[in-house]
């Protein structure tokens, strides 16, 4: 039988002021409402006129449905769509979809497909699709230094998801970029983001599959890039076994290195509250001595301005020799 924690509800409408710039900047994609400043029950995603919210407690159904019209009410939005996001959530998303993900609002109009914008740049956003709505916010500002350092490089993004590092690297005027992707379904979603922003999307420079073995593959080749950007999930299962970022980084890193210029860089990010950022350089700079690169991480950044106090996002821009 579940037991259910009764719901603490903050002062939502002096959360949503709080974001206010960000809407006004052009982002209308954002977190309204962090696990900090809910006491670790919920987050509220807005996009567009559309609210994610992510249980991260079980509520009872009363107090699941007064929460989603609370933040419905408050930050004046036509629909809220559910997720639920138990500890077990990324063992269970594929036998438990529709429970953990919801495909109709629980409060509201449904909005099944909107444009947000990030900074102006438009993304295709389906707030009842999945867990992931299209775009993970808080790598934000991860995607604003790549656009501003991506201009006349070869820019390699892997795990691309909806090809957000991509869109990034090539509205900042990069020669190439190569999206990879084990899903064929989110590099499709990513075509559609380029085209939002009336960007040539070639099947050519969307890779399907297993980003470990494109990364052999391209080395094989001889193929190299100037920026390597490295967004992996903290757990997966695939072919080779079971992917745990605290464990393997460093074994990505060194795949990395060997398809990174001479000069080059790498983005690496790591989500993951458990590993410090210490450890994280720790694990990095292993990769980069097992793959006979030398390097170090210039830059250190974590996640936007609407996520206060979190602590789970590291990102770290290292220079190669």
């Amino acid at each position: 039988m579940t037991e259910y924690h009764p719901l603490h509800l903050p002062d939502l409408t002096r959360l949503f002021a709080a974001r206010a710039a960000l809407p006004a900047s052009g982002t209308t994609v954002y977190r309204a409402a962090h696990l900090t400043e809910t006491g670790g029950q919920f987050t509220l995603d807005v996009a567009g006129d559309a609210g994610v919210l992510s249980l991260y407690v079980p509520l009872s159904p009363p107090d699941e449905a007064a929460l989603a019209a609370a933040c419905g009410e408050a930050a004046g939005l036509a629909g809220v769509y559910l997720k639920r996001r138990p500890v077990e959530a990324r063992h269970a998303a594929n036998v438990a979809r529709e429970d953990l993900s919801p495909p109709d609002p629980v409060w509201g109009e449904a909005r099944p497909e909107l444009t947000a914008l990030e900074a102006g740049v438009p993304l295709l956003i389906r707030p009842g699709a999945d867990l992931s709505i299209g775009v993970f916010t808080d790598a934000r500002p991860a995607r604003a230094w790549v656009r501003a350092n991506a201009g006349g490089r070869r820019v390699l993004n892997t795990f691309a998801y909806t090809c957000g590092f991509g869109l990034s690297a090539a509205l900042g005027g990069a020669a190439v970029v190569k999206n990879v992707d084990l899903s064929r379904k989110v590099l499709t979603w990513g075509q559609e983001n380029y085209a939002l922003s009336g960007l040539g999307a070639p099947d050519t420079d969307f890779l399907f599959g297993d980003v470990f073995e494109w990364l052999a593959r391209l080395e094989r080749r001889g193929d190299t890039f100037d920026l390597v950007v490295l967004d992996p999930p903290s757990f997966a299962r695939g072919k080779a076994g079971v992917w745990r970022s605290e464990r393997d980084y460093a074994r990505l890193m060194a795949q990395a290195a060997r398809v990174t210029a001479p000069g080059g860089q790498v983005l690496a990010l790591l989500n993951h509250a458990g590993v410090n950022g210490a450890a994280f350089e720790r694990m990095a700079a292993a990769g980069l001595d097992a793959a006979g690169r030398r390097g170090a991480a210039q830059t250190r950044f974590g996640a936007g301005e609407d996520y206060p106090g979190a602590r789970h996002l590291k990102v770290h821009a290292w220079q190669l020799d």
